[in-house]
Protein backbone atom coordinates (compact mmCIF):
# COMPACT_ATOMS: atom_id res chain seq x y z
CA UNK A 1 0.00 0.00 0.00
CA UNK A 2 1.51 3.34 -0.60
CA UNK A 3 0.09 6.54 0.68
CA UNK A 4 1.83 9.95 0.26
CA UNK A 5 1.37 12.76 2.55
CA UNK A 6 3.32 15.87 1.15
CA UNK A 7 3.98 18.91 3.68
CA UNK A 8 6.07 22.20 3.72
CA UNK A 9 4.01 24.12 1.48
CA UNK A 10 3.35 27.89 2.39
CA UNK A 11 3.77 31.49 1.37
CA UNK A 12 7.01 32.83 0.57
CA UNK A 13 8.29 36.20 -1.22
CA UNK A 14 9.83 35.74 -4.48
CA UNK A 15 13.78 34.84 -4.17
CA UNK A 16 12.94 32.77 -1.25
CA UNK A 17 13.19 29.17 -0.04
CA UNK A 18 10.61 26.19 0.80
CA UNK A 19 11.58 22.69 0.92
CA UNK A 20 8.75 20.20 0.68
CA UNK A 21 8.66 16.73 2.33
CA UNK A 22 6.83 13.52 1.44
CA UNK A 23 6.33 10.85 3.53
CA UNK A 24 5.31 7.42 2.60
CA UNK A 25 3.54 4.99 5.15
CA UNK A 26 3.92 1.70 2.72
CA UNK A 27 6.93 -0.91 2.98
CA UNK A 28 7.94 -0.40 -0.71
CA UNK A 29 9.09 3.14 -1.01
CA UNK A 30 12.72 1.91 -1.41
CA UNK A 31 11.92 0.05 -4.63
CA UNK A 32 10.09 3.04 -6.56
CA UNK A 33 11.80 5.89 -8.49
CA UNK A 34 9.62 8.87 -6.86
CA UNK A 35 8.75 12.51 -8.27
CA UNK A 36 7.28 15.77 -7.97
CA UNK A 37 4.52 17.29 -10.29
CA UNK A 38 2.89 20.66 -9.95
CA UNK A 39 -0.38 22.12 -11.53
CA UNK A 40 -1.12 25.83 -11.54
CA UNK A 41 -4.80 27.31 -11.96
CA UNK A 42 -6.03 26.67 -15.52
CA UNK A 43 -2.80 24.64 -16.34
CA UNK A 44 -2.05 21.15 -16.74
CA UNK A 45 -0.20 19.10 -14.34
CA UNK A 46 3.83 19.01 -15.27
CA UNK A 47 7.03 17.49 -14.27
CA UNK A 48 9.11 19.18 -11.76
CA UNK A 49 11.64 16.68 -10.75
CA UNK A 50 12.50 13.02 -10.53
CA UNK A 51 14.39 10.81 -8.27
CA UNK A 52 15.38 6.59 -9.04
CA UNK A 53 14.82 4.30 -6.66
CA UNK A 54 18.44 4.33 -5.73
CA UNK A 55 18.82 7.83 -5.49
CA UNK A 56 21.76 7.69 -7.56
CA UNK A 57 20.14 9.32 -10.79
CA UNK A 58 17.98 12.94 -11.08
CA UNK A 59 15.96 14.66 -14.01
CA UNK A 60 14.51 18.18 -13.28
CA UNK A 61 12.23 20.30 -15.87
CA UNK A 62 14.11 23.01 -17.64
CA UNK A 63 12.04 25.84 -15.87
CA UNK A 64 13.76 24.82 -12.42
CA UNK A 65 17.31 23.36 -13.38
CA UNK A 66 19.72 24.70 -10.79
CA UNK A 67 16.99 26.08 -8.10
CA UNK A 68 15.43 23.02 -7.34
CA UNK A 69 16.95 19.55 -5.60
CA UNK A 70 15.28 16.47 -4.68
CA UNK A 71 16.42 14.26 -2.57
CA UNK A 72 15.03 10.99 -1.13
CA UNK A 73 16.04 9.12 2.43
CA UNK A 74 15.00 5.63 1.84
CA UNK A 75 15.70 4.70 5.77
CA UNK A 76 12.69 7.13 6.83
CA UNK A 77 10.19 6.81 3.39
CA UNK A 78 10.90 10.67 2.73
CA UNK A 79 11.35 12.39 -0.53
CA UNK A 80 12.00 15.79 -0.37
CA UNK A 81 12.25 18.84 -2.92
CA UNK A 82 14.06 22.11 -1.82
CA UNK A 83 13.21 25.36 -3.89
CA UNK A 84 15.63 27.85 -4.27
CA UNK A 85 15.31 31.69 -5.75
CA UNK A 86 11.92 30.78 -5.73
CA UNK A 87 9.67 33.01 -8.42
CA UNK A 88 5.96 33.53 -8.71
CA UNK A 89 5.68 31.22 -11.63
CA UNK A 90 6.31 28.70 -9.42
CA UNK A 91 3.34 29.13 -7.71
CA UNK A 92 1.27 26.12 -8.03
CA UNK A 93 0.00 22.94 -6.25
CA UNK A 94 2.70 20.50 -5.38
CA UNK A 95 2.04 17.02 -5.80
CA UNK A 96 4.26 13.90 -4.77
CA UNK A 97 4.08 10.94 -6.85
CA UNK A 98 5.83 7.21 -6.64
CA UNK A 99 5.74 4.70 -9.68
CA UNK A 100 3.56 2.00 -9.77
CA UNK A 101 6.69 -0.32 -10.96
CA UNK A 102 9.98 -0.83 -8.92
CA UNK A 103 13.29 -0.52 -9.48
CA UNK A 104 12.63 2.32 -12.22
CA UNK A 105 14.91 5.57 -13.06
CA UNK A 106 13.80 8.59 -13.84
CA UNK A 107 12.02 8.34 -17.25
CA UNK A 108 8.41 10.01 -17.23
CA UNK A 109 5.59 7.99 -17.89
CA UNK A 110 1.78 8.83 -18.30
CA UNK A 111 -0.36 10.21 -14.65
CA UNK A 112 -1.44 6.71 -14.27
CA UNK A 113 1.78 5.07 -13.82
CA UNK A 114 1.78 6.78 -10.56
CA UNK A 115 0.30 7.00 -6.92
CA UNK A 116 -0.15 10.11 -6.27
CA UNK A 117 -0.55 12.54 -2.69
CA UNK A 118 -2.93 14.84 -1.90
CA UNK A 119 -1.02 18.10 -2.98
CA UNK A 120 0.39 20.75 -1.19
CA UNK A 121 0.34 24.24 -2.32
CA UNK A 122 2.97 26.68 -2.62
CA UNK A 123 2.34 30.55 -3.33
CA UNK A 124 5.25 32.82 -4.77
CA UNK A 125 4.10 36.56 -4.24
CA UNK A 126 6.23 39.08 -6.36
Amino acid sequence: QVQLVESGGGLVQAGGSLRLSCADSGRTFSMRAMGWFRQAPGKEREFVAAISWSGGSTRYADSVKGRFTITRDNAKNMVYLQMNSLKPEDTAVYYCAARRMYYTSTDLKSHEDYYWGQGTQVTVSS
